[in-house]
């Protein structure tokens, strides 16, 4: 059997805002559908300060924001308007061409805050990578949970663990939290043919081997591997099946054909896109 693939994030700022990268790097391009993963370390925010990601677009990905504390106001250029709360999934699917804008909501922006939470991209099957883009908030109490013997899973989109996530997912996904007490276990099934965990908090090993906190383990296909909490863990496991081929990442743009890229870039340095109702500001091109 391999070993299990280890991953060190690079630190990363966006918009003010701490973040960890471990994906991609140069080591591991994607698990499953996942091509990027950032977790937004938790950050206190005085008041009358806040996120504000401006307009930008994408195409041929899904972006998943799952928060543990703060909100984030998701607007986009189909005319969504949506506040997202801790435990919520905002899941927006780009297709061929969308744009959006992330900031705090203004009530929680004069009280200040704290944030915390982890957004992801997901490669869009070759199939749906052109296309309407679309959007879809699922509250908290909507994802399926499993609470036993000290393990709670919580499926925040696709499938395992007997548990099926509303997120409309592309292709077999897995994403959930792990909320692991001390000294409980938890049997990491093969049902997925690519998965990685990634630990937020708390002493852990997997199969006897220490995983430090904020690495990305990615796990050996084919192996069922046990989680053994040494004290209170959080943490996230995510796969599904591998890539329908390589993908090219270029600012916010995914594709498996880079033209598809190059025009992307071309319509949003001209203006040629759809933009956010009520919005003016953007981001523009690196």
């Amino acid at each position: 059997m391999n070993s299990p693939l280890v991953i060190r994030p690079r630190i990363e700022d966006v918009a003010g805002q701490p973040i960890l990268r471990p994906l991609p790097s140069a080591k591991c391009r994607s698990v499953g559908p996942f091509v990027f993963f950032d977790h937004m370390l938790e950050t206190r925010y005085a008041a009358g300060t806040g996120m504000n990601i401006r307009q930008h677009p994408h195409i041929g990905l899904s972006t998943l924001t799952y928060l543990f504390q703060g909100q984030l106001q998701h607007k986009d250029s189909i005319g969504s308007d949506q506040v997202v709360a801790p435990g919520d999934v905002s899941w927006m699917t780009a297709g061929s061409a969308i744009a959006h804008v992330e900031r705090t909501p203004a009530a929680l922006k004069e009280s200040g805050f704290t944030m915390h939470g982890l957004q992801v991209w997901l490669a869009s099957p070759r199939e749906h990578e052109q296309g309407p883009g679309h959007y879809s908030h699922h509250p908290a109490a909507t994802l399926p949970v499993s609470d036993n013997l000290g393990v709670q899973i919580r499926m925040i989109a696709g499938s395992g663990f007997c548990l099926e996530s509303p997120v409309p997912v592309l292709s077999p996904t897995l994403y959930a939290e792990l909320h692991l007490q001390t000294a409980t276990t938890l049997l990491i099934p093969t049902e997925h043919e690519e998965r990685a965990l990634y630990v937020l908090e708390g002493e852990v090993q997997l199969d006897g081997e220490q995983v430090e906190p904020h690495s990305l383990v990615v796990l050996p296909a084919g192996a069922e591997m046990t989680l053994f909490a040494e004290s209170d863990c959080h943490a996230v496991l995510l796969g599904g099946a591998p890539l329908d081929g390589p993908r090219r990442i270029n600012w916010n743009f995914v594709a498996s054909d880079p033209t598809a890229i190059d025009e992307a870039r071309r319509r949003w340095a001209a203006g040629d896109w759809s933009t956010v109702p009520g919005e003016s500001e953007r981001i523009e091109l690196p």
